[in-house]
Parts: structure tokens; sequence; C-alpha cells
């Protein structure tokens, strides 16, 4: 089985975890991912699991998960097992522990520029170099800005940090983490792109995920266009026939026409000075253009057609986990029994351990909404229209 390591949160190494009864492990490009395991409270280590210690396996310092919960398992007749149930989190889940505050002189905190650098920034502000020392987190550095990904425009005004990157990492394929530095001692927060590895291209090996290519046990697909949009109305600042409203993509017509309202009244139209006078004067338009099309192409892309997969990769695959493919890289998904080909990023692996063998499940792009998962989003709606 795979060992587990249990270290504090000052890098001091406490035990070694080496048996146990099942492990899952499942870790995300762009959102969280979490960590289930059972195993026998009397098994060597296992009194060593406690709350705030962190779980990696071993030598794997980009798979650091802090334990968050642990209990005694029950069995089907409510009785007490032998197992203790651990449950666990990746260390980027600490900014969920950290809202975005804005500056002291704006009312939301406004970034442009690569998504990397965006990131960086939401990140150094809230977590790392705070106005209040109160909000950093000791020993977590930032690890050098490349500025990878494409330009975004961000404006945010209390929201959840970790959120917050989840959007950006969804909006630009960049993916984030926080790994292990045990020599430095040190927490590194770092953003990583995948490897284009599809079938059309030429500069990586291709990895092909195909029942005939032997490399995908089972597959799951699903096509909806349940909650599709293509058009947007963007409103921002002003009243009435004076409100600026602009319109994107406006070439969809007829049946293939699904409109949206962007309600965008939080994208200031005035810069106020840092002096002692608080001075307004007017943004240029084309900055005020720019904010309110960044604004509906997001909505537009949370409510894009909805495509999911989700495999089982056969463990004598061709292509071998985090050698051939990983996290984050984009491959190609093809089943022609479906007449199905898909170009698609892999967003999550999960990783299970049993006493019967090691398996690996996949999401291609996005994992299918689960009931939480969306009221969630509606939730996270309704919060940032009552900012406004």
């Amino acid at each position: 089985m795979l060992p587990l390591r249990i270290i504090d949160l000052n890098f001091i190494l406490i035990d070694e975890v080496t048996k146990y009864e099942s492990l899952q492990l499942t870790r995300s490009w762009s959102g969280i991912g979490s960590i289930e395991l059972k195993v026998n409270r009397y098994a060597k280590g296992a009194n060593q699991l406690l709350c705030q210690r962190i779980l990696f396996p071993h030598n794997q310092l980009h798979k650091a998960y802090i334990i968050q919960h642990r209990e005694i398992e029950l069995d089907e007749n409510g009785k007490e097992t032998e197992n203790w149930l651990i449950r666990a989190l990746p260390l980027k889940s600490w900014f969920a522990q950290r809202i975005i505050q804005p500056p002291s002189h704006t009312s939301n905190d406004n970034k442009q520029g690569p998504a990397e650098t965006v990131m960086k920034h939401y990140v150094n502000n809230n977590a790392v170099n705070s106005v209040d020392p109160k909000r950093k987190f000791p020993n977590l550095i930032i690890a050098s800005d490349q500025q990878r990904g494409d330009t975004i425009s961000r404006s945010t005004r209390f929201d959840v940090l970790s959120e917050e990157l989840t959007t950006i990492s969804q909006l630009s394929g960049i993916g984030w983490n926080i790994a292990i530095d045990i020599k430095n001692k040190k927490f590194v927060f770092e953003v990583s792109e995948g490897v284009n590895r599809v079938a059309t291209q030429r500069v990586n090996p291709p990895v092909i995920f195909s029942p005939e290519y032997n490399s995908l046990k089972s597959l799951g697909y699903t096509e909806s266009y349940l909650n599709y949009k293509n058009m947007a109305y963007v409103a921002g600042q002003g009243e009435g026939v004076d409100r600026r409203v602009i319109a994107l993509g406006d070439s969809a017509e007829g049946f293939n026409r699904y409109e949206l309202f962007v309600d965008a009244r939080d994208v200031e139209e005035t810069i106020t000075s840092d002096d002692e006078n608080s001075t307004e004067t007017p943004r240029p338009v084309e900055d005020i253009v720019k904010d309110l099309t960044d604004r509906g192409e997001e909505k537009l892309a949370e409510h894009a057609q909805e495509v999911y997969m989700e495999g089982q990769i056969l463990t004598k695959s061709p292509f071998v986990y985090e050698k051939d493919w990983d996290l984050g890289d984009i491959t190609t998904e093809q089943y022609k029994e479906w007449n199905i080909t898909m170009d698609a990023r892999i967003t999550e692996v999960k990783e299970i351990y049993e006493v019967s063998g090691k398996r690996i499940e996949v999401a291609f792009d996005n994992d299918k909404p689960t009931f939480i998962s969306l009221l969630k989003r509606e939730l996270k709606q309704l919060k940032k229209d009552l900012k406004r």
C-alpha cells in the first residue's frame, strides 16, 4: 500500500502509516480535493493521525493534506468498529479560511494581468503579506511569478479566497496548489499549466483514453443544455436609459439564441485618488467596457454547454499515471461506439487504495455537478448580488 507520512505544522516527522483498510485520495486542478482514510486504530501510526497534522504520500510533497476530521467508524448496526475514519483536505484549503479584503481606499480589490499574476496578487494580499499580520499563514511563501495564462480582469469584495482562485483557474485553465518544501521548511503556493497531450498535436507523446487502446476500463458521458446561455446583456452603473449596457454573443439568433442578464453594477466608473481629498476622476470608457466584457464572459463560461466525462483508467494501461499523464493535462477521450471523440483537460484524479488493489478514476474538464454544488453556486451568486 501507499505509505503515508505524518508531520506537524513545524515540519517535524511524527510517524508513518503503511497499513490501512482503504484510502481515497482526490486531487483537483481548479477546486480543493480531499482524503478519506480508514485505518485500524491499533495499526502503527494510527494514534498519531490527529487534527491539524499533515499527511502526504512518501516523497510526494505536492500531495499534502491537513487532517480536519477523525471519528470512530460505525458499522451498519451503529456499533463501533476498530477503524478510525480520517478526513483531510489539501493545504490549499487554507485559502477557504480567508476573505479577500479590498484596499482601504476603494470598495473592490481590482486586478488585471496574466491569470497567474492575478492569483498571486490575491494570495499575497490576504494570506502572505496581509496588512493585518494576524491574517498571515506562518511559513507560507509564493513561488516566483512567471506571468502565465491569458490576461484577465478581476474585481472582488469580501469573496472567499479559495473560491476566487477556483474561478480564475476555471477561466484560464491554470491549476493551483500548496506544496511542501521540507528542506527550507516552507509551504509554497504555486500554479501550473497542464501538458497538451491530445492526439492531433506533435510536440508531446499523445495520450488517448479509449477502450480500443486498452487504456480505459469504463466511461460515463453527459451532454446538457439545461443551464446553457450564449448571449449576455451586461449592465453596469447608471439608471434607466442612462445605464451602461453592452451585449456579448449577439450573433446568435432564433432557436439557437439563449439570453442572459448580468448585473455588473459594481464595475466602477470613477477612480478615487489616494490623496487627502479622495478626488474622483472618470475612468477611460474602454477600461469600463473591458471590465464589463470580462464579467459577461465569466458568466457565459458558467453557462456554457455542459459536457461531462468521467472514467476509470485500466490498472495496466499503456499510459502510466504521473509519467505519461497527470492532473491538468489535456488528453483525447474516444469511444467510437458512441461516436464520441473529445479533447479535454483532466480536472480531477481520484487514487483509490484498498486491500484488493489500486485503481484510478478521473474526471475530464469538469465532474458532473451534484445538487449541493449547484446550490452552492446559486448561493455564491446571491451573496455577490447582496454586496452590490
